[in-house]
């Protein structure tokens, strides 16, 4: 049985998506970019700044299905440039504490012009 895991307190949905899946045990979350759900607005200028709030709407989404960061089993990173891969690292090493699996890329372009976007599976 899937459940669509929905909070006012992570962006919104821009597209065809929910903010998340729970099946099987485990949380699949939409990739996370710099939004402020409460205006919608991209926030932040730098790599850190964009990163905090990815982090703070993961949490979000994290909360939301009943779980948190500790039973986070796999993350994908995606950076609008690998100039910015330690100062990502700085800010995700406080929120993944426990060393999930990740992928880390470069990509040429994230929704917005975002920085960095992140998403996640957990276990519920």
């Amino acid at each position: 049985m899937l459940k669509k895991i929905s909070t006012d307190k992570a962006p919104a949905a821009i597209g065809p998506y929910s903010q998340g899946i729970v099946a099987g045990g485990f949380l699949f979350a939409s990739g996370q970019i710099p939004i402020n759900p409460a205006t919608g607005n991209v926030e932040g200028n730098t790599i850190e700044e964009q990163a905090e709030l990815v982090m703070k709407n993961i949490g979000e989404l994290l909360k939301a299905a009943g779980t948190d960061y500790t039973k986070v089993v796999k993350t994908g990173c995606f950076l609008d440039s690998m100039d910015d891969f330690a100062a990502f690292n700085a800010v995700y090493a406080k929120y993944f504490t426990e060393n999930p699996a990740r992928s880390c890329v470069a990509v040429k372009t994230l929704p917005k012009n975002v920085l960095c976007e992140v998403e996640v599976i957990a276990e519920v």
